[in-house]
């Protein structure tokens, strides 16, 4: 396996578990939610917050390096017309996710404190948690954009 094969699969390796494991915890979040169980909620952003740092954070660090390394390789302008929409959305993308983190860090710790009082969840877990789903959208659709692009490299 060459450079260029290699820097691909780690490319491709990390924009899988980035968009999965994203994904998927956005689903356990929500389903959690849903169900309003401060118990539940608490363990399950428990859950997203470690996976967020154990494998989100890495991907999301390994994407521009290896995509820098392979635009290289590739022997594609940095300036490309396409590369710049991919940079773009992945800022987007980024700028969406940095609060996402430290909104499912305040939610699992409100709902924690609802739990360990026996209470509901509070209101400002609800607003927090309407705040992380909304900002979950730009992200995901930034994301798959980036897939588009990233398989097409259309003439813009």
């Amino acid at each position: 396996m060459d450079w260029y094969e290699l820097t691909k699969w780690l490319h491709i390796l990390g924009s899988t578990v980035l968009f999965g494991t994203g994904a998927g915890t956005a689903f356990q979040m929500v389903m959690a939610m849903r169900g309003r169980d401060p118990k539940v909620v608490a363990t399950v952003a428990k859950n997203v917050v470690i996976a967020d740092w154990v494998f989100t954070t890495p991907a999301g660090i390994l994407q521009p390096i290896t995509g820098i390394i392979l635009v290289y390789l590739a022997g594609y302008s940095l300036s490309a017309p396409w590369l710049l929409l991919v940079y773009a959305l992945y800022t987007i993308a980024f700028l969406a996710w940095a609060p996402v983190v430290w909104l499912q860090h305040r939610i699992r710790d409100l709902a924690a404190a609802s739990a360990a009082s026996g209470q509901p969840l509070c209101k400002k877990c609800l607003r927090y948690y309407r705040f992380w789903f909304t900002l979950g959208w730009p992200a995901f659709i930034a994301l798959m954009g980036i897939f588009w692009l990233m398989i097409s490299k259309p003439h813009l």
